[in-house]
């Protein structure tokens, strides 16, 4: 788990799309209960089968992914969630059992909340009911929106749009990111998640070092890329833009 490193100054808001769209109000009565903690890369949130019991804020550059188990050594990633959402216990209630692994794939600051207090205080206001059960309707279609891609597009469509999904996330075009993660994202093996790195590397579109894709030309990435992140990206503005 995280270590906790200090709680959120009073009057700040954290740099989380979500916590920046809570009222006034709502904010204030959550403030005492944010805590901030300092995440690594590969760092696991919480494990299938756990009772999740927080809920996680990614903010800045930091990205978590939602990871699903595919056979006894495999998972694929099936969305990444940064500083315009959350993970962990906002869906279900009660603590129920987590169905995938949270796991970082760009470590920094987050931001943690007892689900339990999270519950407490939307039963107490629409507004903010409102907002989550938006967002779980934003998390429903990007996890959809993978799922049809993954059946409709090619590897190498889907790596680029990956790519730009991390570029977006972090705000730089210098992408922390391994072989490893890479293939979870791809669904495939190391080695093949190699070669179309590879590929790409020989097309001038980025180079790589040791943990780290650097794009050289994000114009021809994104016309390797399909649309999929586009489309997602106009369902969050025309969902969560109600709740501003």
């Amino acid at each position: 788990m995280p270590s906790k490193s200090q709680e959120i100054c009073n009057g700040s808001r954290p740099q989380n799309g979500l916590l920046r769209s809570v009222g006034a109000k709502d904010f204030k009565s959550l403030r005492p209960h944010l805590d901030q903690v300092e995440v690594h890369s590969g760092q696991t949130l919480y494990h299938p089968g756990d009772a999740v019991e927080s809920v996680y804020f990614p903010c800045g550059q930091t990205v978590v992914s939602l990871g699903v188990a595919v056979d006894d050594d495999r998972e694929i990633d099936a969305v990444l969630i940064g500083r315009e959402g959350a993970a962990g216990g906002f869906v279900s209630r009660d603590r129920q059992p987590s169905y995938w692994r949270a796991a970082v794939k760009v470590g920094g600051p987050m931001v943690r909340l007892s689900s339990r207090r999270l519950e407490e205080t939307e039963r107490q206001s629409h507004p903010l009911r409102q907002l989550f059960a938006r967002y779980t309707d934003c998390l429903l279609a990007q996890i959809c929106q993978s799922t049809a891609c993954n059946a409709a597009h090619s590897i190498e469509q889907r790596a680029a749009k990956w790519i730009i999904d991390l570029i977006e996330h972090t705000g730089t075009e210098q992408v922390p990111l391994t072989h490893e993660q890479f293939a979870a994202l791809l669904g495939v093996g190391r080695s093949y998640a190699s070669r179309v790195l590879q590929g790409f590397k020989a097309d001038g579109i980025l180079d790589t070092a040791r943990g780290t894709v650097m794009v050289r030309d994000i114009a021809l990435l994104r016309r390797k890329s399909c649309e999929c992140n586009m489309w997602v990206k106009k369902h969050f503005a025309e969902v969560l833009e109600k709740t501003q």
